[in-house]
């Protein structure tokens, strides 16, 4: 099977590669954590680019159950159709309707499956899913049938650690953390997004954008797509650098803020920030 280089558009750093190629190997599912913005669901939609491959995805909610992933039976529905004579109610597979993980397991391709955000669901969610990740196969009760896996799918989970996972489930991941883009990784992804982007402004930007990252109390660090957008509007509204060099403390929230600061608490904290060096000023 052709290997994981990352794609033109997605710059994988080479602990990634060897992560995401050690998985397919293994056809183990890959769990995927990292903070948000980090480029986690992105992943799964190049691997599936990379590998050409179809990609089902299955994203996950708080109110979401394992049984969705294999498929639901609509009782209501054929209980209704049963009231109005309709032929379809006697052929309970009329009922039945196919989730992402019956979906990937009956492909006609090789497919990537991606299960995003496993860790909004309920804690027995991924327990759930234990054994039918395992053996690559599921009863469907209603009907006396049994779905198998064709072809064991490359199955990426991704995860904002807003809750621990099971021991037992991490047994059966192969894991990787997404760390945050350093320096040299953000510029050859800001180079992806904007080609011959001037130097001199994806320096400056860089400058304002690590230095917020840091400073202390911040509720959301911006992410990377947050900077790509940021970067997008300074290009758009033709910027000066000038305004980007003026590091002025009694300054201190960055020109077009609303791209990057994304709640009223962290807006307050720089506002009182300037406030505080204006008063050291005078």
């Amino acid at each position: 099977m052709q290997r994981f280089e990352g794609t033109q558009s997605y710059i994988a750093t080479d602990d990634l590669k060897v992560a995401v190629n050690a998985a397919v190997t293994l056809r183990r599912p890959l769990l995927v954590k990292g903070e948000p913005g980090t480029g986690k669901t992105v992943l799964a939609q190049e691997i599936a680019t990379a590998l050409d491959a179809p990609l089902i995805e299955w994203h996950v909610k708080s109110t979401t159950k394992a049984q969705q992933g294999l498929y639901e039976y609509d009782a209501v529905a054929r209980l209704r159709d049963g009231q109005l004579g309709d032929e379809r109610v006697h052929d309970i597979r009329n009922y039945i309707r196919r989730g992402k993980l019956w979906e990937a397991f009956t492909s006609e391709r090789l497919p990537v499956l991606l299960i995003d955000e496993i860790d909004k669901a309920d804690i027995e969610f991924p327990n759930d899913l234990l054994q039918e990740l395992d053996r690559m196969s599921f009863d469907v009760y209603e009907t006396g049938e049994r779905v198998t896996a064709r072809e064991r799918p490359v199955v990426v989970i991704t995860s904002n650690n807003e809750k621990e996972l099971p021991d037992a489930f991490l047994r059966r991941c192969f894991f990787h953390y997404i760390r945050f883009p350093d320096r040299e990784t953000m510029s050859a992804i800001i180079a992806v997004h904007f080609p011959g982007i001037q130097q001199r402004l994806v320096k400056e930007a860089l400058d304002v954008f690590y230095d917020l990252r840091d400073v202390p109390g911040l509720k959301k660090k911006p992410s990377t797509s947050e900077l790509l957008d940021w970067l997008k509007l300074l290009l758009n509204e033709d910027m000066p650098l000038e305004v980007l060099q003026d590091r002025d403390p009694t300054k201190a929230i960055p020109p077009l803020h609303g791209a990057l600061l994304k709640n009223e608490a962290d807006i307050m904290l720089f506002e009182r920030l300037a406030f505080m060096a204006r008063r050291k000023g005078t």
